[in-house]
């Protein structure tokens, strides 16, 4: 948006106004009538409309254009003038959305004030949207495990397409960071990146918020779906849309185009859909609660997101990138791992997987003392081993009834899951760290009954 177009039916007035806006440095556009002005805007959306209120020999006038520009370029401000003014015109042009009514014949200085003050509010609105767009939430993905690479290697096939994706995993797991990293890998990254809570919406006012209303007390107001035009739009958790709006949801898929709440026209758009969910979508097609047609839609490419406990070689990069944002967000320390601590994270159970790992640290970082390395007694469920009063570790439970050699290979079998656990499986790795030749290892985890997991030096 860069020009100003003036609407008039009278040729001198509108001539008058455009010398006097380009005098001022502006960019201007001139029409004569209803037509005329149609085909400027749908040529390109103009920065300001100045409309003549009465337009001679023309199939709309003044409040039709008004109304059809505030419905689909609501972000247009519009000044009406008139030469015929009176109090009943300029509120009927208010409520209809102009910014302003300016009475024939007009003073310059007024003319340029509104002007000016429209075209600001112009900009404003421009560059909040702009904002908007560019969601600063996170779209870095991070991890080394195998889980992850493979996953992160579907993303990236998937990026510079248009194709539908169903993103599966536990919740916390990461899916909203795994759709924002193909949106911020693709073409539509300059567009916007909506996201649509399922289950955080009222049932009885998803379709409002999914497909706008237009009311005449308020007139038009834009859903998410038409605010993610051009971009991606991000359905989370899509098993808990209402099986009305599934339906209605399924038309817009199939013809990129849907009607508001309350209103008549249709509204295009183009779209490209991402969903997620953490429940089995053939169980609930079953079920009767999800729509076979709008699962096979949306499921064109479906990628799983691993947990956390599938990429727990991960955990030590997640927490240092943790640890750093939360201290340049919320000011909190910038506290380093102890080694135990590491370890000890990597063999906690995460049914809450990285979020729950994020609220682990950022509780920690916020309750902890001092500044030095994090310790495992600092971690929730994690006591310091009790010794006695000479320094000798105390022993209690069902492993002080067992024989000794029952209690060596419950040790052992428990440490050896523990740590192949940790390595992601790397049974290379995991001798390495607990100091065993793997031949030794292989041999040993055969005798205890173990499943040996990947068994290579370069994973």
């Amino acid at each position: 948006m860069s020009s100003i177009l003036i609407v008039d039916d009278e040729r001198d007035i509108r001539e008058l106004i455009g010398d006097i806006l380009q005098d001022e440095g502006f960019t201007v556009r001139l029409a004569g009538n209803s037509d005329d002005c149609m085909a400027a805007i749908e040529a390109e959306a103009p920065s300001l409309i100045i409309l003549d209120i009465w337009l001679k020999d023309s199939r709309m006038d003044g409040i039709d254009i008004l109304k059809t520009v505030k419905r689909n370029n609501p972000d247009v401000p519009v000044v009406i003038i008139s030469g015929h003014g009176n109090i009943e015109i300029a509120v009927a042009a208010i409520k209809q959305g102009a910014y302003d009514f300016i009475e024939k014949p007009f003073n310059i200085d007024q003319l340029m004030v509104v002007v000016t003050r429209a075209m600001e509010a112009s900009r404003l609105r421009h560059e909040n949207n702009e904002l908007r767009r560019k969601d600063t939430t996170s779209s870095e993905m991070l991890g080394q495990s195998l889980a992850f690479k493979a996953m992160r290697a579907q993303l990236d096939k998937v990026t510079k397409s248009n194709g539908r994706v169903m993103l599966s995993g536990p919740a916390g797991s990461g899916k909203e960071i795994a759709a924002r990293y193909i949106h911020a890998n693709s073409n539509r990254a300059d567009a916007a990146f909506v996201s649509v809570s399922s289950a955080g919406i009222e049932p009885e006012r998803m379709e409002e918020v999914l497909f706008g209303r237009e009311t005449s007390e308020r007139g038009l107001e834009k859903g998410l779906l038409e605010q993610a035009h051009g971009g991606v739009v991000y359905f989370d958790e899509v098993a808990d849309m209402p099986l009305g709006t599934q339906s209605k949801m399924l038309r817009v898929l199939v013809e990129q185009q849907f009607t508001r709440v309350g209103g008549v026209e249709k509204v295009r758009v183009d779209l490209r859909v991402i969903s997620s969910t953490s429940r089995d979508l053939r169980a609930e097609i079953a079920a009767g609660r999800f729509r076979q047609e709008l699962y096979d839609r949306l499921n064109v490419v479906p990628i799983s997101v691993p947990s956390l406990e599938d990429r727990r070689e991960d955990i030590p990069m997640l927490v240092r990138h943790f640890i750093a944002g939360l201290h340049r967000i919320q000011g909190l320390p910038q506290r380093q791992l102890s080694p135990d601590a590491e370890a000890t994270l990597q063999t906690m159970h995460w049914p809450g997987n990285v979020r729950q790992l994020r609220n682990v640290i950022e509780r920690v970082l916020i309750l902890g003392d001092g500044s030095g390395p994090i310790e495992p007694s600092e971690l929730p469920g994690m006591t310091p081993v009790i010794e006695s009063g000479d320094g000798k570790m105390l022993i209690g439970g069902a492993l002080a009834t067992m024989a000794l050699r029952e209690a060596r290979e419950l040790f052992e079998r428990e440490y050896l899951l523990t740590q192949i656990n940790r390595f992601g499986g790397n049974i290379s790795r995991t001798a390495s760290f607990v100091g065993m030749e793997r031949s030794a290892l292989h041999r040993k985890l055969k005798s205890l009954g173990v499943v040996k997991g990947r068994d290579s030096e370069d994973e």
